[in-house]
């Protein structure tokens, strides 16, 4: 079932072409084929919330506890508490978008695929190192993980996130990630792929590039 319907244009400027394709990125399993161009997609996606949602968990958005896939995959890690649940955008290395459940615990950050029910990825709390938004009204934010590979997402509850990502890290830490608010931000798509997100106020929304950098 598609719960994600279009909430607000934001326009992602085609990448100028590139030298020859950089190597597959490991760890999430999104690659393959050829990439897709990121031109005219629409950003921006209100998630709508499921019937059933655990009232006592504020920031679950989806029901977490009464969904079995959800629940097997945090039981196995030992997670029982969850700070957060929601429907986000994912970016991969070659620039498609793919949707993704995030569910955040005081131990970790997961990503699942929704169609599949599926753990992609796992980041523990402790491995974030950086949290990189602009300071426009967008979607967009990059979790930096300087260990593995960097993350880059949107979501209407972006500033949501990033705070629970706080909370969950003091939880466990006297230190806190950086929090970094530019119009401009890198991140590592790879382990040797930098990509550079660019934001700019645009008649209707935010227009955003999202660019290959050549690594220095």
């Amino acid at each position: 079932m598609d719960r994600f319907r279009p909430l607000r244009r934001i326009q992602v400027e085609p990448e100028p072409a590139p030298d020859p394709p950089p190597p597959a990125a490991t760890g999430d399993g999104d690659e393959g084929g050829a990439p897709a161009p990121a031109a005219g997609l629409l950003m921006a996606a209100r998630v709508r919330r499921r019937s059933a949602v655990y009232r006592d968990c504020k920031g679950d958005y989806i029901g977490v506890p009464d969904d079995p896939c959800l629940t097997k995959i945090l039981s196995k890690q030992g997670d029982n508490k969850v700070l957060f649940a929601d429907k986000v955008l994912k970016f991969t290395q070659s620039g498609k978008m793919k949707r993704r459940i995030l569910v955040i615990t005081e131990l970790a950050l997961y990503l699942v695929d929704p169609d599949a029910d599926i753990l992609k990825r796992r980041i523990a709390i402790a491995a974030v190192n950086k949290l990189c938004t602009s300071k426009l009204s967008d979607n967009f934010f990059a979790i930096v993980v300087p260990t593995e590979y960097d993350c880059l997402m949107a979501s209407t509850r972006k500033k949501e996130i990033v705070d629970v990502i706080i909370k969950a890290f003091k939880s466990t830490s006297e230190y806190e990630p950086e929090v970094s608010s530019s119009n401009r931000f890198e991140y590592h798509a790879a382990a040797e792929v930098i990509k550079e997100v660019e934001f700019e106020d645009a008649e209707g929304g935010v227009k955003t590039r999202i660019t290959h950098k050549a690594k220095s």
